[in-house]
């Protein structure tokens, strides 16, 4: 099902995926060659393209026929990589998208200033675009996006964090950006505000679900599958909804046996497969899976007011390919 899925999808956006590719690397046009190479070595490492697809879904979805929607799509993949670039330094990760994170290769200092150059190139296309609301929209996102990582690092190794306090992080670092792009191509469309609101929605069940799907894969899938080592999140003091839950539930000698393991960041790859089988037992991988599902749903749920054509039909598919790719 899941290659299936898959496949129907890319078959609906094959144009627009290319369009964008070749847009990123033709607007990305930095003085500096060592500005160029550190960008592009993440921008042109994999990317699904999630967000700037999604800007043109979107604004399709509301019947724009212009030629601006393709400029300003590629400023939320660009918004994107400067947070991955900063969120690799501030975990101090070694691998991301299979490959050696660009801190690790040119050094910290190079590399949190590329993230704010391409963070720079988002503005400055946004505000060629002379569209005041969406300029609003991206300066809230990085605002959100800045704190969710900070309420992230106060919370690392918090034991007994809720899934209320996960919930706000998650929001703020990974569904807000994805909210910001459906939101805005209802906005360069001139849509309504029920239409804005509706693919807001959308957007912000959307990034929750997939943010889900991604801590679900920080433990069930491969290294080749994620591109970085199984349990990263773990390893750098992260606790995702899984572990809450499982923690939550867990009997008193259990819980005090995850916590021992939750506070070395050095645990081994057996204590990772025991670990593994507690939030199995303790339902924290299908309940996580539960709550995505419940968040796609609600995603697909916000389209209703639209009619029914290929875009609408491509952008449910894009909500279950979420959840699938977990399976």
């Amino acid at each position: 099902m899941k290659d299936e899925l898959k496949s129907q999808i890319l078959a609906a956006v094959e144009e627009d995926l290319t369009a964008i590719e070749l847009a990123l690397n033709e607007n990305l046009k930095p003085n500096l060659d060592l500005v160029r190479q550190i960008a592009g070595h993440l921008l042109f490492s994999g990317g699904k393209r999630f967000r700037p697809l999604l800007f043109l879904l979107s604004s399709r979805l509301c019947n724009y026929e212009g030629k601006l929607a393709l400029d300003v799509s590629i400023l939320f993949e660009y918004l994107h990589a400067a947070t991955l670039l900063h969120d690799d330094v501030v975990d101090q990760a070694e691998l991301r998208r299979g490959r050696t994170t660009a801190h690790s290769i040119w050094g910290t200092a190079q590399t949190v200033l590329t993230g704010d150059f391409l963070l720079a190139c988002a503005l400055r296309r946004a505000a060629e675009a002379e569209l005041v609301e969406i300029i609003r929209v991206i300066a809230g996102i990085t605002a959100e996006m800045s704190q969710g990582e900070i309420d992230q690092l106060e919370k690392k190794e918090k034991l007994d964090l809720t899934e209320a306090e996960y919930m706000s992080i998650i929001s703020a670092k990974t569904a807000v950006l994805i909210q910001g792009a459906c939101k805005s191509g209802a906005i360069i469309a001139g849509a309504s505000e029920d239409k804005k609101q509706a693919l807001a929605d959308y957007g912000f069940h959307l990034g929750v679900a997939f943010q889900m799907a991604d801590d679900l894969l920080d433990y069930t899938a491969d290294a080749q599958t994620l591109g970085k080592n199984p349990g990263a999140d773990l390893r750098e003091g992260k606790l995702t909804l899984p572990l809450i839950l499982a923690l939550k539930r867990a009997d008193d000698k259990d819980r005090a046996w995850m916590e021992g393991v939750i506070l070395n960041p050095d645990f081994t790859d057996d204590d990772f497969q025991k670990l593994l089988q507690k939030l199995y037992l303790y339902k924290g991988i299908e309940d996580t899976r539960s709550r995505a599902r419940h968040h796609v749903e609600q995603a697909k749920k916000s389209l209703e007011l639209f009619d029914d054509c290929m875009t609408k039909q491509t952008m449910i598919m894009l909500s279950d390919y979420t959840i699938a790719r977990n399976v």
